[in-house]
């Protein structure tokens, strides 16, 4: 396996639970593949910063949250790794734009608030989030090219966080309580009983 291959096999993720057993021996392989790497295009602020997000977005209840399955480093990796240039600045604008907005609303850093107060931000986002899907969906079904903004980079915060996630064991076991899919499924069939029609 490549790091491309890694790459992208781990955007495949959304849909583990459509996969069977390979494909989360697989995802495994590839995330330890690639997380041997420290952290190459967040800084300490940014990481900080991401990993509140994401613990907001994922929190940890009976099953582990997004910080104990690295979705923070699952992110830097993504974002050096797989995200062009204008990809990534979009991606760090939005999270200054979170602490603008924190230091507007409260007086410090996003990292700084109280939960309320992060739990806020992220609400309103969230709405933002939602407009804007709606507005592309309008221009694309007009025929008209949808214009990134970064409010974008919220979404993609939330598609990493979950796709670090489901893709790792921890996340795909305790919250998908994901099952191994045999090779083949007797569900009928009683032992000693069952009888083809060759034996009859």
């Amino acid at each position: 396996m490549n790091r491309r291959e890694a790459l992208q096999l781990l955007t495949t993720g959304a849909v583990l639970p459509l996969m069977p057993r390979k494909l989360l021996s697989a995802l495994r392989e590839a995330r330890a593949f690639l997380e041997t790497q420290p952290p190459r295009t967040l800084n300490a602020h940014q990481q900080a910063t991401v990993r509140t997000m994401a613990e907001l977005i994922l929190p940890k209840t009976n099953t582990p949250g997004a910080t104990h399955v690295g979705a923070t480093e699952f992110v830097d990796l993504m974002l050096t790794e797989w995200y062009d240039e204008p990809e990534r600045a979009i991606f760090l604008r939005g999270l200054a734009d979170v602490d603008a907005r924190a230091r507007s609303l409260f007086g410090k850093d996003f990292v700084d608030g109280s939960p309320i107060e992060q739990a806020d931000i992220l609400t309103v986002l969230g709405e933002e989030m939602t407009e804007q899907a709606a507005r592309v969906h309008d221009r694309t079904r007009h025929g008209r090219g949808a214009t990134p903004t970064d409010h974008g980079s919220y979404a993609t915060m939330r598609r990493l966080t979950l796709t670090a996630y489901y893709t790792s064991e921890a996340g795909a076991t305790a919250e998908l309580h994901f099952e191994i899919i045999p090779d083949r499924h007797d569900s009928c069939a009683e032992a000693g009983t069952s009888k083809g029609p060759e034996s009859q």
